[in-house]
């Protein structure tokens, strides 16, 4: 089984989802068996690096609230956050651009490192309140990811490099007329949007399961009625024959 999970760094829903999917995982049975993939997906591509602004600022100023508003909206996020046992650090997160993040998640996969790079680029904005818009910071987490820290900056310093990869993730998504994240497609069937509970993620990895796994179907071959030759529950009854 496929999950393709459309994401964005500084998307909030998507850390929750995330979450969500790991403790559906983590009860079912066939989670060996399930392969979970990261696809880019920028909340505003044109988004500027980090001026010094707030979060708060940047969400008034976007969908013009007041600060107050803002930050009440922020608090809402941040409850429903810490019943998944996350931590958000509103008051000092760095809003920025996200692209070199997601270069930086394509490099990660060629080294089969994107899932611990993925959960560390946002702990390392929702917690840490990094800039995970700056170069050396995103080295720095690289690292601290299992990936060479020279060589990932070399990656970061080529604007060109895993910008397609990058684009491709991107097209698709428009093709599957995703407008918001999270957004999560499994094997291509079927779609989960949103921070679903985690009873959702794990219903739906039940019946994909049984609808790609289904129990065999015997043909029936027995010339005997099977209440003349059977025992059940410990009764054996010998039919009466007829000469």
């Amino acid at each position: 089984m496929k999950i393709e999970v459309w994401s964005d760094f500084v998307c909030p829903f998507c850390y929750i989802g995330k979450r969500h999917l790991e403790e559906a995982l983590a009860q079912f049975p066939h989670r060996d068996s399930v392969e979970v993939e990261f696809k880019s997906f920028e909340l505003d591509p044109n988004s500027p690096p980090y001026s010094g602004k707030s979060i708060h600022e940047a969400l008034a100023s976007k969908y013009g609230m007041s600060i107050e508003q803002a930050k009440q909206a922020n608090q809402n996020v941040g409850q429903q956050a810490a019943t998944v046992g996350l931590k958000f650090n509103f008051e000092n997160m760095k809003p920025t651009n996200t692209f070199n993040a997601h270069r930086l998640a394509k490099f990660a996969k060629t080294q089969g490192k994107e899932a611990v790079l993925t959960e560390k680029l946002l702990f390392a904005y929702f917690t840490e309140s990094k800039n995970v818009g700056d170069l050396e910071t995103l080295a720095e987490i690289a690292m601290a990811s299992g990936l060479d820290r020279e060589e990932s900056l070399k990656v970061l310093q080529d604007e060109k490099a895993y910008a397609n990869d990058v684009r491709i993730d991107q097209s698709i998504a428009g093709q599957y007329q995703i407008t918001g994240v999270p957004f999560f497609i499994v094997n291509q069937k079927y779609a989960i949007s949103g921070a679903q509970p985690t009873s959702t993620f794990a219903g739906a990895l039940q019946k994909v399961w049984e609808e790609e796994n289904p129990a065999p179907v015997l043909q029936d071959l027995s010339t005997v009625s099977a209440e003349d030759a059977s025992c059940v529950d410990g009764n054996c009854v010998i039919p009466d024959r007829k000469e």
